[in-house]
């Protein structure tokens, strides 16, 4: 008998998996040395810059930007999807009072298990790749709605309805206020939904392919998606970036409290990316649109990032440290009126996409995806002990 040494000697990997290729794939590449990434080799930046969200949901989910005539079907085919399955409209109550005290983020992995059950969702194993597709572009659809929906029940307040008529930021928005936003604030908001759509191989989105690689349906493969971006490490830090703010306070405690925490070795949230090792080019791009909006929380943002990036160059020289995208995504979706608990949830309504598009590609490999661990415990192997 062969003995594969594959197998019984694992070989050596950096903690976290930190740059190791685990597959190849056409939808879009981060470069963390040059403050770059695409989507299908299109700069997600220029994308969010001169296109709707539509567009690059079509490019993700179909190899390609539409044209006039596939824009339209392809709107008209997700405005569709975003209205829920009676059962699940039905249980949505149910689920936001459970969901009570831990926040929408959380009713939403409840909620995308039923809304797959009453769609009828199958193993993708089973499925040929247009039923694949449909089942991704059903649930990606209704997931504002969901969420907007659990919001607004956890807040005393009746859902509201999604509108054909309205792109899916501007009614998402909609969905989460029950007025229809400002245009300024849904192109906004529109831009920032665009630019986290998907972004290399994230907790996330690994772990949406490793539940794909089992053949396990298109819900369940989001549900675990959404299971690692409620992690405070990964989506929830918009919030906690604003927070920082909040903390500081004023223009005169911004030094004082700054040195406190890098002498201190803390972690300053919003600064810093596993990836990138310059700017982050989703917080350069959201910083312009929050000097559009203009006013003193902005002007304070932008000190606040000077300041840490000058501190931080005379305490530690040679160590840069810049914004990533949550700093200015909380800036931005503050003055868009979101509440703040409604940050990370944002943020899963545009992820969803990237998912749905990295489960769709990995469901084309047979392979399930089963990496090995090295054991560390006592010297095996030892008798058992007898009952006594």
């Amino acid at each position: 008998m062969s003995i594969n040494r594959a197998e019984t000697a694992p070989v050596d990997v950096p903690r976290g998996l930190a740059g190791v290729v685990v597959t190849d794939t056409v939808l879009g590449d981060v470069r963390g040395t040059e403050g770059f990434y695409h989507y299908r080799q299109y700069s997600a930046v220029d994308l969010a810059r001169t296109r709707g969200f539509e567009d690059i949901w079509h490019l993700l989910m179909h190899g390609e930007l539409p044209d006039e005539a596939q824009r339209s079907a392809f709107v008209a085919r997700t405005a569709e999807l975003r209205r829920l399955p009676a059962e699940v409209r039905a249980a949505l109550p149910v689920i936001a009072a459970a969901s009570e005290g831990s926040g929408a983020l959380s009713g939403l992995r409840t909620a995308l298990s039923l809304l797959g059950a009453a769609r009828g969702f199958k193993p993708v194993y089973d499925l040929d790749t247009e039923r694949r597709r449909a089942d991704a572009l059903a649930a990606s659809a209704a997931v504002p709605t969901l969420l907007t929906a659990l919001y607004r029940l956890g807040q005393g307040l009746e859902p509201v309805e999604p509108r054909d008529d309205l792109p899916y930021a501007a009614n998402y928005l909609y969905m989460l206020t029950g007025s229809e936003p400002e245009p300024q604030r849904a192109r906004a908001i529109e831009q920032y939904l665009i630019s986290t759509i998907d972004h290399g191989f994230n907790a996330s989105t690994f772990t949406a392919r490793v539940i794909t690689s089992t053949g396990a349906d298109v819900a369940a493969c989001l549900v675990g998606a959404v299971g690692a971006l409620s992690g405070p490490l990964h989506g929830g830090a918009p919030s906690r970036a604003l927070d920082t703010l909040d903390v500081i306070g004023t223009p005169d405690r911004i030094d004082s409290w700054i040195r406190e925490r890098v002498l201190a070795g803390d972690r300053i949230m919003g600064f810093g990316h596993p990836v990138y090792r310059t700017e982050d080019p989703r917080s350069r791009m959201l910083r312009g649109i929050a000097e559009q909006f203009g006013g003193p929380l902005v002007d304070f943002a932008v000190e606040v990032e000077r300041r840490v990036e000058a501190i931080l160059a005379e305490l530690k020289p040679g160590r840069e440290l810049h914004t990533n995208v949550e700093f200015y995504a909380g800036v931005v979706m503050e003055l868009c009126g979101l509440p703040r608990e409604m940050f990370t949830p944002t943020f899963a309504a545009a992820r969803v996409v990237g998912w749905s598009a990295n489960i769709l590609e990995q469901a084309e490999d047979p392979k399930i995806i089963r990496p090995a661990a090295r054991y560390v415990g006592p010297g095996a192997p030892v008798a058992v002990p007898a009952v006594a």
